[in-house]
């Protein structure tokens, strides 16, 4: 498995993209990352070791604190990954919206005499 494929797999879980939001914030213990989640500090400590087995987060050694953060050049590494479809995705919105754009935002004043969409 790739570097790359190894972080969207760590990211397809939900409490570790919230471990991750949380580290953006700035580094955290256990502890402060576990507070938020009503799943136990050795199940944290195995989201963590999964993240950290990305690559997208280390530890730091505080005296007897093991502080957690991201690190940044896996983040970035991530981002330009996704930024070579960014230009893609922001074309098909401005399609659409030129699309959008044409169509009226008024409804059509004529009735419609569709049998199945009849109020009775």
């Amino acid at each position: 498995m790739t570097a790359l494929d190894q972080s969207f797999a760590a990211l397809a879980d939900p409490t570790r993209r919230a471990i991750i939001a949380r580290l953006a914030e700035g580094e955290a213990t256990v502890q402060d990352l576990a507070r938020p989640f009503s799943i136990s500090q050795p199940a944290i400590s195995r989201h963590l070791k999964v993240l950290e087995d990305a690559g997208l987060i280390e530890t730091r050694i505080e005296g007897t604190a093991r502080p957690r953060r991201l690190k940044a050049d896996a983040v970035e590494a991530l981002w330009d990954w996704l930024g070579q479809y960014r230009a893609l995705w922001e074309a098909q919105f401005q399609r659409l919206d030129a699309v959008l754009d044409t169509m009226s935002d008024e409804p059509d004043p004529t009735p419609s005499n569709n049998p199945e969409r009849s109020t009775s």
